[in-house]
Formats: structure tokens, sequence, C-alpha cells
């Protein structure tokens, strides 16, 4: 019953009224009737309608088949994170004309920003999803699901991590086979400083991951696991399971899953204030990572501030590699990161006045709009700390109860 459909799509490809292409063949009522599937109809007619639009239609039934196989292979090196693989079915995908009739049409656009997502492509993915919510009705209760999923990730891309959680965790699991999602809802529960959740979550990801032989996924959800236990004593173990880590990325041939099993490393170490081992690893994460990138500049900002907190390096030194972040910043329009360097920049200038100032206004604000719980509490104590030294109690005794109360 596909062939109704096939020869409607090509005609309208083509440019053809129905009684253009049914000349001398049938009548473009005839026409009008199979691409409706309202009649039956000799094969002959189709052979011959096709042979006037240029396609062997055994090969458009097929290529139409294929789609869901094709769809499926897709899904899954997406899950897995091949993305060379993941091109290459993109990129066969886009010059498959019949996807725009087949039943499978919402199901490629779910995973067509899946795919975006994956280079973090949030404006062409929020294009195409506000396309599917027109929609919504018209899916299948996997690609509901799927949807549900699709969105999550779309928001942790855009760091609002409430909204995350909130949608991935309405996923039905008896309708939707793909546990991926559970890591997803780690990474949104360890964004918002909740160890426990992501732990959690982490785990039966990291179960998934195992069952479907995905090992490299299996490294990331490790990762996440390693970095929700706060042995703040003597961490050995913690020390051994990241050294561990770093082998597996090795094994698998995998640069940029080490260059951020590196960066957590790195800020373990920071935040038990060993700097000089914190700027060692920094240094070494940047070094695997593409320099204009989102993350090498989340390397470069702890590579800076440990360097400066350990005075590992001259402030002219630090002052430029500032300047250079803000820069790539400025020209990717990463707000998070030019408040992050800005504020380097008063810290190294020692502007005390400029850099509580900016932290107030504008960095703490918005850190909480888009929920960074870590930079949030960073930048409370910092606050708590300068007015108490300034000696303005109303505002110290505020940004106490609120420390104390969050």
């Amino acid at each position: 019953m596909d062939e109704g459909k096939i020869i409607r799509f090509y005609r309208e490809k083509y440019q053809l009224t129905q009684e253009q292409l049914g000349k001398g063949i049938c009548s473009g009522t005839h026409i009008s009737k199979i691409e409706r599937l309202h009649t039956e109809y000799a094969p002959e007619i189709i052979t011959l309608l096709s042979e006037r639009l240029g396609i062997t239609i055994e090969n458009e039934i097929a290529k139409l088949k294929n789609i869901k196989k094709c769809l499926s292979h897709w899904h899954d090196v997406i899950i897995m994170q091949l993305f060379d693989e993941c091109d290459l079915i993109n990129h066969e995908l886009e010059q498959e004309d019949l996807i725009q009739i087949s039943d499978y049409i919402y199901l490629y656009k779910l995973l067509r920003v899946k795919y975006l997502l994956m280079y973090n492509l949030t404006d062409e993915a929020i294009t195409i999803i506000k396309e599917i919510q027109k929609k919504e009705h018209k899916l299948s209760v996997y690609e509901a699901n799927l949807f549900k999923h699709v969105l999550g990730v779309y928001y942790l891309a855009k760091h609002e991590n409430l909204k995350a959680i909130q949608v991935l965790k309405s996923i039905n699991d008896t309708d939707y086979n793909n546990k991926e999602y559970t890591y997803h809802l780690a990474v949104a529960y360890h964004s918002i400083e909740s160890p426990a959740m992501a732990y959690f979550f982490a785990d039966k990801s990291r179960q998934f991951f195992k069952e479907i032989n995905n090992y490299l996924r299996v490294i990331d959800a490790e990762m996440l696991m390693v970095i929700q236990v706060k042995d703040d004593g003597d961490f050995k173990e913690t020390i051994q399971r990241f050294e561990s880590l770093i082998k597996s990325c090795d094994l698998c041939n995998s640069p940029d899953r080490k260059a951020k099993v590196l960066h957590n490393l790195a800020f373990e170490y920071f935040r038990r204030k060993n700097y000089e081992l914190a700027n060692k690893y920094y240094k070494e994460s940047m070094s695997l990572k593409n320099n204009e990138s989102s993350p090498y500049l989340l390397s470069l900002e702890g590579y800076i501030r440990s360097a400066y907190y350990g005075s590992l390096l001259p402030i002219d030194e630090l002052l430029q590699l500032v300047n250079g972040g803000l820069e790539k910043a400025l020209k990717k329009n990463e707000q998070l990161y030019l408040i992050l360097f800005t504020l380097l920049s008063y810290l190294l200038q020692n502007k005390e006045h400029e850099y509580y100032q900016y932290l107030f206004d504008t960095s703490l604000p918005f850190f909480k709009k888009f929920g960074f719980v870590y930079l949030i509490k960073r930048s409370q104590k910092e606050l708590f700390n300068y007015y108490y030294k300034q000696k303005k109690n109303g505002k110290a005794l505020k940004m106490a109860h609120v420390l104390i109360n969050h």
C-alpha cells in the first residue's frame, strides 16, 4: 500500500498535476484514488507511472522499508556516542527524501535533535523541538517517551537542571527500553549537588551500558559515581578509581573522556586546596581539548584559579590567559565563561570592590538563574567573608542566613 504514497511524493516533487502524470495512462481521478489508497489498481499502471516519474517502484518500497532499520541503528550509535558513524548515518538520512512520507518521520526528527545535542547545537535542536511539540499528539507511546528524553538532554545543555529532572523522571520504563536516560538524570542531580540521587542513577546507567557492551559510556557512568564520593580525608581510594578510569580511557583510545576524567581529578585536588596538583591536571586536561571549545574554557578557568591561589605563575602571565579566555568566550557568546573570566580579571588585578560588586550584581543572579549550585555556594561564601571583613554586619547576617538555610 506504499505505492500510492510514493507516487504522490514524486509527483509533487516534480510539480506535476494528477492529470499530467496520468496522461495516456489513466485519469487524474484514478491517480487521486491511488494516492489516497482508496482504490484497487493494476500493477501495470504503477509500473507506467513509475517510469514516467523516473523511478523503480520496487527500489523505492525497499528504501522506505529500510528507513526504520536505519533509524534504529542510528539511535544505537548515538547512545554509544560513535561520532564518525553518527555523522555518516546522519548524512545518509539527509539524502533520503522518502523519510518525509515514512511512518517514522517523528522518530527521525527526535533522533535528529539527539544528534544535534551531541554537538551542543541547541539553537538548531530547539527549532525541531518546537515543530514536534505542535504534533505531540501524533507521537507513538515510544516516541512520546523519547521526546521526554530528548527534552531532558536539551534542558541539560541549557543548564536548566530542575526542568531536566522533572521531564526525565516522567519517562515510563515500561514503554521505553532505553535506560540511557538514567545517565542524564544522574548528570542533572549532580549539577544540583544531590550526590545520593546522582550516584543512584549513575549506577543504573552503568548497568545498562554494561548490558549493551558500551564500555565508553561505562567510563562516563563510573566517573560520575566517583565524583559523588566526598571522602575529604585521605582520599587514596578515590585517586585509585580516577587512575583506573584514566587507564580505561587509554585502553579505549578515548582522549575526550580522558580529558573529562583529568578535569574532575583536578577539581578534587582544587577543593582540597592542593593547588599544585590541581593545576597539573587542569593543564593535562586542556592539552586534550579543542582550545576553542567550552570544555577547554572550563579547564582554563580552573587552571588560572589554581595557579593564582597556589602562587604558581606570575600575575602578568595569568592576566594574559584571562584575556585569552575572555576573547574566546566573547567569540562564542558564552555568558557563563564571560562572567567567570571577568571575575578572574578583577581578582588578579586586586580590584576588590569591583570584584564583589560584579559578584553580587551579575554573577550570583546568573548562577541562580541556571542552577549552578557549586558556583552559587562559592559566591555566597565569598560575599559573606567580604561583608564580614568590611564590617557590613547586616549584609553579612543576611548572607549567613542564606548559607545556613540552603
